[in-house]
């Protein structure tokens, strides 16, 4: 049985730089070479805050997905999805899309038009277990999230269960998704589930977590077995907590899909560049994307 004292202290992760699109450099704070997962979180990137020109929005043209599930929490800007499915969503800051891939689909996500403008963004996937990985695809727009007032933060549950309060979001495993802001100064003490693994990524400002100054590009990794997690910021700042069981599955992550085995992602690969298996996005105006042969790779889960 875990007690509070059985946790490690936490662990420091610089997130590496990489670019989405064709003009964003983005944060990646998982995964890294010290840590691939956060339960079942297997990817995150951190875009902006920033400002763009006239011309340079967020644009990633058609690709497909296979063993997951894309997240989206959108804090400023706006961009349109466009699946495989036929949806066509707008999603705007404090919204979150929630794209289960399953067996597999295909989506693009573009801005809405030619202007200047501002984003700050956060997209994660979620591996889902070999029991649900086959399953049909799905996407789900939740323009409505709890959002709870604790200690001068405000908290946005965007998966999982905390402070009575169930984010609508459908995940397939045990976990937590929280967007923790403060607008002022402020000192807070969040209850956790010891038996899951936990992070925080900060996204903007400055704030201390367990005693640990966090900034932009700093996943720090909490481990199992805290009970609670301290917060303390002495101006406005936000971050991202994440966690989840952990998750007890080998998986192997290339390009856009998270599989089992290397003969899946070559599947996959090469079913996409010959345009076969994966449905195409209607109406997108974007190119499609090439998918990088993984056929002499030498891949390992």
């Amino acid at each position: 049985m875990r007690t509070e004292d059985s946790h490690s202290p936490p662990e420091r992760i610089k997130a590496s730089s990489a670019v989405v699109g064709s003009s964003f450099t983005v944060r990646r704070a998982l995964p890294t070479k010290t840590r691939r997962m956060v339960g079942a979180w297997c990817f995150l990137d951190h875009v902006g805050p920033a400002s763009f020109e006239a011309g340079q929005g967020m644009n990633v043209g058609p690709h497909p997905h296979i063993g997951l599930q894309t997240f989206t929490w959108m804090i400023e800007g706006e961009i349109l999805h466009r699946d495989s499915l036929g949806y066509e969503q707008i999603i705007r800051p404090g919204q979150v899309n929630l794209m289960t891939a399953g067996k597999g689909i295909t989506h693009a996500e573009e801005s809405l038009n030619d202007n200047a403008g501002r984003i700050h963004i956060t997209q994660l996937w979620i591996a889902l277990p070999d029991s649900e990985r086959q399953r049909e695809p799905d996407f789900k727009h939740h323009p409505d999230l709890p959002i709870i007032e604790r200690d001068g933060f405000q908290i946005t549950l965007l998966v999982g269960n905390a402070f009575g309060a169930t984010s609508p979001a459908k995940v397939y495993t045990p976990m937590i998704g929280m967007d923790l802001k403060t607008d002022a100064a402020a000192n807070a003490t969040i209850e956790l589930n010891p038996d899951f693994e936990h992070a925080v990524l900060c996204l903007n400002g400055a704030m201390e977590v367990e005693g640990e100054l966090i900034e932009p590009g700093t996943l720090l990794y909490l481990g199992l077995g805290r009970h609670s997690v301290s917060l303390k910021s002495d101006h406005a700042a936000q971050s991202l907590l994440i966690g989840g069981e952990p998750f007890n599955e080998n998986i192997l992550m290339f390009w856009n899909f998270v599989a089992r085995t290397p003969e899946e992602i070559i599947k996959a690969t090469e079913d996409w560049n010959k345009h076969q298996y994966f449905s195409e996005v209607k109406n997108s105006p974007l190119k499609r994307l090439i998918a990088p042969d993984a056929s002499s790779l030498h891949l390992k889960a």
